[in-house]
């Protein structure tokens, strides 16, 4: 009977063909998204000082990204290739290098290295791999830049003509900074060079520019001196600090001032939103300090000569130009098409005994757009900041002030040169005329005025004031340890007694309705300053004409 059943139950007829199969295999594979992933890998040959040899790694490219796996702790550190030779590959190590060892495994990445970026890292201290160090969580972004990056065309830039007001009247007023602008600054070291820097970032406390600090071979210490600084100025938190101590690898220093201007090609590139600038949308305005290319120079020495690159001059490798006009080239400002955005360098270099002809600083002068020079012999006279007057020059000039500074500073550098001269043959004691006294005397009551104490910005039409009253000659009667009160007490005069005309004056207008008004305001201010501040010469007078007698008490014997 059950026989039966299952013969009555009839199977359905399946028809199976090619056609039916392709069918099937066609719609199982539209449905898999896998890709395939090529990676070549290999295993390391030598490694030491932070170099790593390996063997193969046929495609990998210039400045590729490689990861190395360490077979004791499994972790991974990264490399980067810098040697790409026929049998195998030198690559510089990041990391803990340590953990490396001969025979470890190597795959190559197929990207160049790259480090997060983005408005998360504002008010954070990095390391040049982008990772935070300062102890105060993980930094979460949604962009990456490359660290090298082909600085941008002639037609995709425009000229500078936008300030950076420093707040120090020495260099805003002779050697103007633009946006855009790249103005090495130069000197021996302990001689102001980081204070200009750390004033410049501290100024732009009111204004839109972003700030990077790029601390190179610093101490540890010093990084830490300098965020506490800015976090006391309140500007902390629109500045960057990408540190690379001087306990950090070579690689590391080497790569630094890079990071540092790939994170500000980011706010340059992109409006606030964090989207590509346009005419529409309009990019940031960047300033980045590299403190200091020299010791990125002995990081890179010391990294080619261990890859056994063949020594230059100095021992430098023969590309170490190319190195610093590369990053130095990355600094501009954008045409309008392109956002307008604009980076601004300010590379640092540290000479050898005031010797700017050595290599590396003639090398950064011939790349950057002018130089602010500081010397030793004017800092330890007192002379703060110590801005070598002849030697100190910005190529870009008065297109990088305000209308009204480039007015009354025209002359200013001028006349320093010439007070120079004639107070280095004023030191033979001849006898001089009254024309080359009053140039002695409104020299140095110049020079007087240009000090400035350490985080005393001053606003540009405070700098205006000052240097239309030195050259209008309201300084040269005043005793010369109350110039500086002057200065200062006269703009806070004028902040609140003429605030129109102050805005007038920041706003670039300097009239000869502007020039009266500023002369009637300044005698003013002096007249009552006098009162406050008298001359010691008046003083000694007075004093001298109560201790005198006259003829007939002479003659009587009461003297």
């Amino acid at each position: 009977m059950a026989d039966q059943t299952e013969a009555s139950i009839e199977m359905p007829e399946v028809h199976i063909d090619a056609d039916s199969i392709m069918d099937v295999l066609r719609g199982k594979l539209e449905g898999i998204s896998a890709t395939v992933d090529r990676r070549e890998s290999s295993h390391v040959l030598e490694v030491g000082d932070g170099i790593a040899h390996v063997a193969g790694l046929k495609t990998a490219m210039a400045g590729e990204l490689l990861r190395f796996t360490s077979s004791t702790t499994g972790k991974s550190v990264y490399g980067l290739a810098q040697n790409l030779e026929e049998d195998e590959v030198g690559a510089v190590l990041f990391g803990d290098v340590s953990s490396i060892k001969e025979g470890d495994e190597c795959r190559s990445t197929g990207r160049v290295m790259d480090i997060p970026v983005g408005h998360a890292m504002l008010g954070r201290v990095v390391n040049p791999l982008g990772q935070p160090i300062d102890g105060l969580g993980p930094i979460v972004t949604s962009h990456r830049r490359p660290i090298e990056f082909k600085a941008p065309g002639i037609m995709e830039r425009q000229p500078v003509c936008e300030p950076v007001q420093t707040g120090l009247m020495a260099i805003d007023a002779m050697v103007p900074i633009g946006r855009g602008q790249r103005e090495l600054i130069i000197g021996d070291r302990k001689t102001g060079k980081t204070a200009i820097a750390i004033d410049a970032i501290i100024n732009q406390r009111e204004s839109d520019m972003i700030c990077i600090y790029v601390a190179i071979g610093q101490k540890a210490s010093t990084v830490a001196s300098i965020r506490a600084t800015l976090a006391e100025h309140r500007v902390l938190d629109k500045t960057i600090i990408v540190s690379a101590t001087a306990a950090d690898s070579a690689p590391l220093q080497y790569i630094a001032p890079m990071a540092g201007a790939a994170i500000g090609e980011f706010f340059m590139y992109n409006d606030k939103d964090g989207n590509p600038a346009d005419a529409e949308h309009p990019g940031g305005h960047v300033l980045v300090v590299y403190d200091d290319l020299s010791k990125q120079a002995v990081a890179y020495r010391q990294m080619s000569l261990t890859l056994h690159r063949p020594p230059g001059r100095e021992a430098y490798p023969g590309d170490i130009f190319y190195l610093h006009s590369r990053l130095l080239e990355r600094a501009c400002k954008l045409s309008d098409a392109n956002g307008g955005g604009s980076l601004t360098a300010l590379p640092i270099i540290e000479t050898q005994e005031g010797d700017v002809s050595a290599y590396i600083p003639t090398n950064v002068i011939s790349i950057t757009d002018g130089q602010i020079y500081l010397q030793s012999n004017l800092f330890f006279q007192g002379q703060r900041p110590a801005v070598a007057v002849g030697i100190s020059v910005s190529r870009v000039g008065g297109s990088a002030q305000v209308k009204s500074m480039k007015k009354v500073a025209g002359t200013l550098r001028l006349d320093l040169a010439s007070y120079r001269e004639k107070q280095a043959f004023s030191q033979f004691g001849s006898d001089l005329d009254e024309t080359t006294q009053y140039q002695l005397n409104h020299g140095a009551h110049m020079m007087e005025m240009l000090k400035q104490k350490r985080y005393a910005a001053l606003d540009v039409a405070d700098q205006v004031i000052a240097i239309f009253a030195a050259k209008e000659d309201f300084l040269d009667d005043i005793d010369m340890e109350n110039v500086i009160s002057f200065r200062d007490e006269l703009a806070d005069y004028m902040q609140q007694g003429y605030p129109a005309l102050r805005k007038t004056i920041r706003e670039g207008n300097l009239g000869d309705a502007e020039s009266d008004q500023l002369k009637t305001a300044i005698a003013t201010f002096k007249e009552g300053f006098l009162k406050t501040y008298p001359n010691k010469a008046q003083l000694n007078v007075e004093d001298a004409a109560e201790d005198t007698v006259s003829a007939d008490d002479y003659s009587q014997g009461k003297a």
